[in-house]
């Protein structure tokens, strides 16, 4: 069973299936990680460990469900590994005990060995030079963060077949090379560094939809978090690790003036004290160690970027000066459309929607053109001029380009408001 067949199979409401579906959410990377590490095989410890889950609501509902779910799953998985192994090669006259594991240890107890985590030694597995660099990043955020492969086709523009068979490939393709299953020295580092920071971001910035009442973009977010914390401190000397470290961290900070799922709160709009200082000084410290190894990069100038409107919550107000000068340095330095519109929206605040709409036009991006945040500052921009036809079909624009229910209904109540003017 595929990591995404497990998933699906754990939707229910009883309760030993939510408890097997929240461990699930919060273990599947961690533990998939733990079994493909003794094998290095990642398929394998696929099928095991969504057997275990198998079990786990076989016996849950009539046993309970075991007071520590995700070291009963592990014990179950590695069963059933080395049952798989024994079949493959000489199997044992014994077959291995398929009864109930007993007060299974802690997750980490049963791997007192590992790195800090070892999901972070199989994102470089995934990261290594022998996998096709335009799977890497799909194939760390499905393996070892757990994302679907349905959700990653949509953020890479793939049809979800082809992404599948690509994912299979790569990881037949750790297996048979016999690829190791640890952190690279730091000769190595360097080469492997950016594909692996791009996918803890990149789970930290999938959209997800909201599942038995829990969006998931909160749960991996958190997981995005704890990942590039811990790959800060387990690689010091790197500044992009220690930006990523405090762009999640300053990000994150906010979780809980965002509002609930159903609105959607601007930032200059959220309520400061509703903003979490203890993770907004656990990234200003990273953002200073990044500062004092010199050299500048994409995640430092985003954490950057999030330092200023995070220093909104001491001073009351916004540099939108400073926020100018970063914005344009990420363009010269890392040019996406999100950031040259987010320059483009910067310059309008500053020096007046005309100059905004200038700075919009001259975006060289076809893919502009579909872009929902341009078309939402196009219309923002249009209604401070009064030109209220023209915003209201930017505005219906930008709406028809969103599926996140929260934002539509933030920007139709923006086009109203425009109408009702």
């Amino acid at each position: 069973m595929t990591g995404d067949e497990t998933r699906a199979a754990l939707h229910g409401t009883a309760p030993a299936a939510a408890r097997a579906e929240q461990a699930a959410r919060a273990s599947y990377g961690r533990l998939l990680a733990l079994l493909a590490a003794s094998t290095g095989d990642i398929e394998l410890a696929e099928d095991s460990l969504g057997d275990a889950f198998e079990q786990a609501l076989r016996s849950w509902p009539e046993a309970g469900v075991p007071g520590n779910p995700e070291g009963w799953l592990l014990t179950v998985a590695r069963n059933r590994q080395r049952d798989a192994l024994r079949s493959a090669g000489q199997r044992a006259a014994e077959p291995l005990d398929d009864r109930e594991p007993a007060a299974p240890a802690p997750v980490a107890e049963l791997d007192p060995d590992a790195i800090p985590d070892r999901r972070l030694a199989l994102l470089f597995v995934c990261a290594h030079p022998a996998i096709d660099p335009a799977v890497r990043t799909p194939l760390m955020l499905q393996a070892v963060l757990g994302f679907d492969a349905r959700v990653i086709a949509r953020a890479f523009a793939l049809p979800e077949p082809t992404l599948a068979q690509r994912l299979v490939r790569a990881k037949r393709r750790i297996r048979d090379a016999r690829i190791p299953f640890s952190v690279p020295d730091r000769g190595r580092m360097p080469s492997r560094l950016p594909h692996v920071l791009e996918a803890v971001y990149g789970a930290y910035a999938i959209d997800w939809q909201p599942v038995a009442g829990v969006r998931l973009v909160e749960s991996f977010a958190a997981e995005a978090l704890y990942l590039a914390v811990t790959l800060a401190e387990l690689i010091p000397e790197e500044p992009e690790a220690l930006g990523l470290a405090a762009l999640l961290s300053l990000s994150m900070s906010r979780a809980a003036a965002r509002a609930p799922a159903e609105r959607f709160i601007p930032l200059e709009e959220q309520d400061t004290a509703l903003w979490d200082r203890r993770l907004i000084a656990q990234g200003e410290r990273c953002l200073s160690r990044a500062r004092a190894l010199g050299g500048l990069g994409r995640f430092q100038l985003e954490a950057a970027i999030q330092s200023v409107h995070c220093a909104r919550a001491a001073s009351g107000t916004t540099d939108w000066s400073a926020l100018r000068k970063l914005y344009s340095a990420l363009v010269r330095l890392a040019p996406t459309l999100g950031a040259e519109v987010a320059l483009a929206a910067t310059i309008g605040r500053i020096d007046g929607p005309e100059a905004g709409l200038a700075a919009l036009d001259a975006l060289a991006d076809p893919a502009a053109r579909r872009f929902q945040p341009a078309w939402a500052a196009r219309a923002h921009f249009l209604a401070e001029q009064k030109r209220v036809d023209e915003a209201e079909r930017a505005y219906r624009k930008a709406i028809s380009l969103t599926t996140e229910g929260p934002i539509r209904r933030y920007l139709e109540d923006r086009r109203k408001a425009l109408l009702c003017g």
